[in-house]
């Protein structure tokens, strides 16, 4: 046994650390992208079916950017030893725009879409450098349990969030300036849970010297390039890429559209989407440990496709109810399946990776991710606000009513995406997949 399995990484205020910062990194995914920003430029800021498009480009312009970036940043960090830097860097540039979005009021849809989009590129980035550090805080036997505990932990995180700002929204019915203000509270909230990882978490890598006639964007084509040649011999790695980037854009488009969802097919206010998003997040962190336990008892494959199926229903269900206690049903449902896609995707790349590998497979699995993940939102709000504006001409419909139903026609766009991408998973050989990776020798 080597030293490295029987010594800890990091010390425990160091894995704290992390922690931490999944606690503060997730109260913006809740409150920006779940249960306040979301709904408020859509419904105050643009209002109607504009507002879903504009909100869909904005979400896709955000991904394609950290698409293209990502893998340059990547190997920057990777060779400079910078990754704290990188991940400070874009933290503060999401904090700083989560408090600016502050400014955005009623018609500031160009400010309220370029605040955000800086937002999610500094949130987004900054998960590529926090991920990153996992295996310098975790050896190998370690990490599925670190990742969990930063990912029950994050879940919290922002749960706590939403409930602070609950209280000022439902005291105050929802008034914009609370609204507004409750997203420079999660800035500071989010800047606060960082203080831990600054401070105690040490940045383990060595800086390298970039070989003579490269550059960085030289050097991480190159790697990618290398990661592709690796990966292409490994049949049904590939297929589950496929399946993944298919099904995954279903569940981002269920994330980033779940509470305009809420204000316009049940007219929720800010407070009902707030406990909206809280009960999502309590299943999610039910759906991540059960789904955990599913898959050691029967097989990852059989609990990740039960998962998918699971992600369906309240999809379809979405469509054919008007009851706003439906809704919280619904949303339970889903958030308790959503976790359960996710955890499983990242640990069915583990399965199919060869022994020493694994950090080139799951670079691939990450880069592959963000490249398709601008796609699926943007159809949605395309597809939702092409759907009212033909409800409106042909069907001669009222506004409100236009945009409801427009609404339910884009959900197909997300049963689509599920199921093409659950039909594609299922043709997976997991074990023909293990196989292929016992052969390949370190």
């Amino acid at each position: 046994m080597s030293a490295s399995s029987v010594q800890p990484k990091a010390t425990a205020r160091e894995r704290w650390a992390w922690y931490l910062y999944d606690f503060g990194n997730s109260a913006y995914a809740a409150v920006v992208l779940l249960a306040i920003y979301s709904a408020y430029f859509q419904g105050a800021v643009v209002g109607g079916a504009e507002g879903s498009r504009l909100w869909g480009i904005a979400v896709g312009i955000a991904m394609l950017t950290v698409a293209i970036t990502a893998p340059v940043l990547g190997t920057l960090t990777d060779f400079s030893g910078s990754k704290k830097r990188f991940l400070l860097f874009y933290t503060i540039l999401c904090c700083l725009f989560t408090a600016a979005l502050f400014f955005v009021q009623r018609g500031d849809w160009f400010i309220g879409m370029l605040f955000f989009i800086l937002a999610e590129v500094g949130y987004r980035s900054a998960q590529v450098f926090y991920n990153s550090l996992l295996p310098e805080i975790a050896g190998p036997g370690e990490i599925e349990r670190v990742s969990g505990n930063g990912w029950a932990i994050g879940s919290v995180g922002g749960i706590v969030c939403l409930l602070i700002v609950l209280v000022p929204v439902v005291l105050t019915d929802g008034d914009a300036l609370v609204i507004r203000l409750s997203l420079v509270f999660t800035g500071l909230y989010f800047a606060l849970s960082t203080l831990p990882l600054v401070f105690w978490l040490r940045e383990r890598a060595q800086a390298q010297p970039i070989p003579e006639g490269e550059n960085y964007i030289s050097i991480a084509l190159k790697r990618l390039g290398h990661t592709i040649r690796s990966v292409k011999t490994f049949r049904e790695f590939l297929l589950f890429i496929v399946a993944f980037l298919i099904y995954n854009d279903g569940i981002l488009m269920v994330l980033d559209f779940g509470a305009i969802l809420g204000a316009v097919l049940f007219g929720m206010e800010q407070q009902e989407l707030i406990i909206f998003m809280i009960v999502v997040q309590v299943t999610s962190v039910a759906g991540a440990y059960l789904f955990g336990l599913l898959a050691n008892w029967f097989s990852t494959k059989r609990s990740l496709v039960i998962s998918l199926v699971l992600m369906i229903v309240p999809v379809l269900w979405l469509y054919w109810t008007r009851s706003r206690v439906d809704f919280y049903l619904i949303g339970a449902l889903a958030g308790f399946a959503l976790t359960g896609v996710q955890s499983l995707s990242r640990t069915f790349v583990g399965i199919l990776s060869p022994p020493g590998k694994s950090a080139e497979f799951y670079g691939f699995f990450a880069v592959t991710g963000r490249t398709s993940s601008f796609i699926g939102p943007t159809v949605f709000g395309l597809l939702a606000a092409e759907a009212t504006r033909w409800y409106v001409v042909n069907q001669q419909l009222s506004k409100l009513a236009a945009e409801q139903e427009g609404h339910r026609i884009a959900l197909f766009s997300i049963i689509v995406f599920l199921v093409v991408g659950t039909v594609l998973f299922l043709l997976v050989n997991e074990k023909r997949g293990k196989q292929a990776a016992a052969s390949v020798t370190e």
